[in-house]
């Protein structure tokens, strides 16, 4: 009986013993320039991040300050969230994550939300890796939309390289971003 409990924990534990595939580090910071196409054009400046907390788990966010083209109104983006990775390969991780969202356009606009997404994140050598993600967002003033987001890395050595994301939202909306990436 003790040795059927004893097996019965070690193989629920199974799942949470595995880490982060080779190649992949879940702790970075990075910031660059951000854009949004839409309806109206904007641009500005992001700030991401990652802190693995367990070899499966994560905590990110992000922030991205853009104004649109010939005016004066800017809008916040914010997102905070929780990821869990698991190997499925050597070199390749799938990726889920859940994530709370804001979107601060002062007075025109606030409103709160969440993401949900599910991917895949690999390293092709020392020198590049790069993920696919398939979401959902959905925003308590604005109507929810999944998305598709790609994005790379091509790392100059152990911890910097320059980092580049696209993010495709149903309805035609594209959100890039571009920049340097530290990682540890």
């Amino acid at each position: 009986m003790k040795r059927s409990l004893l097996s019965l924990a070690f193989l629920a534990a199974l799942p949470f013993a595995a880490s982060a595939a080779d190649g992949l580090s879940y702790n970075y910071v990075e910031g660059g320039y951000a854009k949004t196409d839409s309806v109206r054009d904007a641009d500005g400046w992001g700030l991401n991040g990652s802190v693995a907390i367990h070899p499966n788990f994560h905590l990110f966010g992000g922030w991205s300050h853009q104004e649109f083209d010939n005016t004066n109104f800017d809008f916040d983006q914010y997102r905070f969230g929780v990821g869990y990775n698991h190997p499925v390969a050597s070199k390749v991780d799938l990726v889920t994550r859940v994530a709370y969202e804001k979107l601060d356009a002062g007075s025109a606009l606030d409103a709160d939300g969440y993401s949900m997404e599910v991917g895949v994140r690999g390293a092709a050598n020392d020198m590049f890796e790069g993920y696919a993600m398939a979401g959902w967002e959905d925003y308590e003033k604005v109507d929810g939309d999944f998305y598709g987001k790609v994005g790379a890395q091509a790392k100059f050595n152990q911890n910097w390289g320059l980092a580049g994301e696209v993010k495709f939202i149903q309805g035609g909306d594209k959100q890039w971003f571009v920049g340097p990436r530290f990682t540890w």
